[in-house]
Protein backbone atom coordinates (compact mmCIF):
# COMPACT_ATOMS: atom_id res chain seq x y z
CA UNK A 1 0.00 0.00 0.00
CA UNK A 2 1.57 3.47 -0.94
CA UNK A 3 1.05 6.04 1.57
CA UNK A 4 2.08 10.23 0.26
CA UNK A 5 3.55 12.20 3.51
CA UNK A 6 2.91 15.97 2.68
CA UNK A 7 4.59 18.25 4.69
CA UNK A 8 7.33 21.13 3.77
CA UNK A 9 9.50 20.53 6.84
CA UNK A 10 12.13 17.74 4.61
CA UNK A 11 13.36 16.55 8.71
CA UNK A 12 9.74 14.71 8.89
CA UNK A 13 10.59 12.28 5.99
CA UNK A 14 13.62 10.63 8.39
CA UNK A 15 11.00 10.57 11.10
CA UNK A 16 8.40 8.67 9.17
CA UNK A 17 11.05 5.84 7.78
CA UNK A 18 12.01 5.70 10.89
CA UNK A 19 8.40 5.06 12.23
CA UNK A 20 7.77 2.67 9.59
CA UNK A 21 11.22 0.93 8.82
CA UNK A 22 9.20 -2.96 9.82
CA UNK A 23 6.63 -1.98 7.56
CA UNK A 24 8.14 -0.67 5.02
CA UNK A 25 10.61 -4.08 5.25
CA UNK A 26 8.32 -6.53 5.00
CA UNK A 27 6.93 -4.60 1.74
CA UNK A 28 3.12 -3.77 3.86
CA UNK A 29 3.88 -0.11 2.89
CA UNK A 30 5.32 2.41 0.63
CA UNK A 31 6.09 5.60 1.67
CA UNK A 32 6.31 8.87 -1.03
CA UNK A 33 7.40 11.97 0.30
CA UNK A 34 6.22 15.51 -1.36
CA UNK A 35 7.50 18.72 0.42
CA UNK A 36 4.33 20.70 -1.29
CA UNK A 37 1.13 20.64 -1.76
CA UNK A 38 1.87 20.95 -5.68
CA UNK A 39 4.09 18.41 -5.68
CA UNK A 40 1.86 15.76 -4.21
CA UNK A 41 -0.91 17.00 -6.51
CA UNK A 42 1.98 15.99 -9.15
CA UNK A 43 2.48 12.92 -7.35
CA UNK A 44 -0.99 11.74 -7.14
CA UNK A 45 -1.04 12.49 -11.23
CA UNK A 46 1.28 10.27 -12.68
CA UNK A 47 -0.72 7.02 -12.91
CA UNK A 48 -4.73 6.73 -13.13
CA UNK A 49 -6.14 5.95 -10.69
CA UNK A 50 -3.33 7.22 -8.73
CA UNK A 51 -1.31 4.61 -6.97
CA UNK A 52 -1.67 6.30 -3.72
CA UNK A 53 -4.85 4.94 -1.28
CA UNK A 54 -3.79 7.43 1.63
CA UNK A 55 -2.42 11.15 1.96
CA UNK A 56 -1.21 12.53 5.20
CA UNK A 57 -0.70 16.37 4.62
CA UNK A 58 0.22 19.04 6.98
CA UNK A 59 -1.80 21.80 7.11
CA UNK A 60 0.10 24.66 7.55
CA UNK A 61 2.11 24.94 4.56
CA UNK A 62 3.57 27.94 2.24
CA UNK A 63 1.38 28.32 -1.31
CA UNK A 64 -1.13 25.96 -1.35
CA UNK A 65 -2.29 24.91 2.51
CA UNK A 66 -2.68 21.13 3.05
CA UNK A 67 -6.94 22.29 3.67
CA UNK A 68 -6.40 23.43 -0.28
CA UNK A 69 -5.02 20.53 -0.81
CA UNK A 70 -7.42 18.42 0.56
CA UNK A 71 -10.00 20.01 -1.19
CA UNK A 72 -8.01 19.59 -4.68
CA UNK A 73 -7.43 15.72 -3.25
CA UNK A 74 -11.43 15.19 -2.72
CA UNK A 75 -12.21 17.02 -5.99
CA UNK A 76 -10.18 14.67 -8.29
CA UNK A 77 -9.40 11.59 -6.31
CA UNK A 78 -12.55 10.89 -3.79
CA UNK A 79 -11.59 7.64 -3.43
CA UNK A 80 -8.19 8.31 -1.38
CA UNK A 81 -7.98 8.86 2.13
CA UNK A 82 -6.44 11.85 3.64
CA UNK A 83 -5.99 12.58 7.20
CA UNK A 84 -4.66 16.12 8.28
CA UNK A 85 -1.86 17.16 10.89
CA UNK A 86 -1.03 20.49 13.13
CA UNK A 87 1.21 22.03 15.84
CA UNK A 88 -1.96 23.49 16.27
CA UNK A 89 -4.60 21.62 17.81
CA UNK A 90 -7.74 24.26 17.43
CA UNK A 91 -10.74 23.74 16.61
CA UNK A 92 -11.33 25.62 13.56
CA UNK A 93 -8.36 23.38 11.61
CA UNK A 94 -9.94 20.67 12.69
CA UNK A 95 -13.93 21.30 11.69
CA UNK A 96 -12.45 22.48 8.40
CA UNK A 97 -10.18 19.71 8.03
CA UNK A 98 -13.48 16.61 8.76
CA UNK A 99 -15.65 19.08 7.03
CA UNK A 100 -14.10 19.24 3.82
CA UNK A 101 -13.53 15.19 3.76
CA UNK A 102 -10.71 14.20 6.27
CA UNK A 103 -10.73 11.04 7.78
CA UNK A 104 -8.92 12.48 10.71
CA UNK A 105 -6.64 14.97 11.96
CA UNK A 106 -3.72 14.67 14.35
CA UNK A 107 -1.82 16.92 15.71
CA UNK A 108 2.42 16.87 16.14
CA UNK A 109 3.91 15.94 18.08
CA UNK A 110 2.49 12.90 15.78
CA UNK A 111 0.95 9.91 17.96
CA UNK A 112 2.61 7.01 15.40
CA UNK A 113 0.32 4.23 17.26
CA UNK A 114 -2.40 6.19 16.52
CA UNK A 115 -1.45 6.66 12.25
CA UNK A 116 -0.48 3.20 12.48
CA UNK A 117 -3.82 1.61 13.59
CA UNK A 118 -5.51 4.26 11.07
CA UNK A 119 -3.43 2.94 8.22
CA UNK A 120 -4.29 -0.84 9.78
CA UNK A 121 -7.55 -0.10 9.24
CA UNK A 122 -7.25 1.17 5.54
CA UNK A 123 -5.15 -2.32 4.69
CA UNK A 124 -8.27 -4.48 5.79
Amino acid sequence: MKILIVDDEKDVEMLFRQKFRKEVKNNNLELIFAFSGSEALEILGESDPPSVVYVFSDINMPGMTGLELLNKIKERFPQISVSMISAYGDSENYDKAINSGAKEFFTKPIDFESLKKEIKELLN
